[in-house]
């Protein structure tokens, strides 16, 4: 059986780098297609398929949340939990600065600036996860426990169904 190709993108190089036991997973990128597209796509539950979302607290701190693809983030409840007055999503320009990914590719692991990683707790309680890999149509299937390690993930409890 052929060995597919997959591309080393800072993310894959932080994986590495912290021994985190990783998955590749291509699939053919969709603009607009989002984490659904993803979950059609691999063949997994929407809810294991995990989005990289960039915030900004009120004074342009930014950080990132991870949420389950099916779900959306309440940023009044995490603006509570943080104990700030607003948070708003980064606009893709500031997003891409941010990361040095592409908005559709962005991947909290080997960002350029290193920021903040907050994650709905119930994302750390699953098996596995499929979360993007640092570039478009690239995903990595990793161990929440492995998320948590390498980034030292803070668990929020934010998430809303659409």
């Amino acid at each position: 059986m052929a060995r597919t190709e997959y591309p080393t993108t800072q993310a894959i190089r932080f994986l590495r780098q912290k021994q985190v036991s990783f998955v590749p997973h291509l699939y053919p990128y969709v603009d607009h297609g989002g984490t659904n597209q993803v979950a059609l796509t691999i063949q997994v539950p929407e809810h294991l398929v995990i989005k990289t979302l960039l915030m900004e607290i009120d004074e342009k701190h930014p950080f990132i949340v991870l949420m389950h693809g099916d779900c959306e983030v309440s940023v009044k409840q995490l603006a509570r939990q943080l104990g700030v007055k607003r948070v708003t999503p980064c606009d893709p320009q500031s997003a891409e600065k941010h990361t040095g990914y592409q908005v559709g590719g962005i991947s909290p692991f080997g960002t350029r600036v290193r920021l903040p990683v907050y994650a709905e707790s119930s994302i750390l309680s699953l098996e596995k996860i499929y979360i993007n890999g640092g570039k478009r149509g690239f995903m990595v299937e990793i161990s929440p426990s492995d998320l948590k390690r390498a980034l030292g993930v803070k668990p929020v409890d934010v998430a809303i169904k659409p």
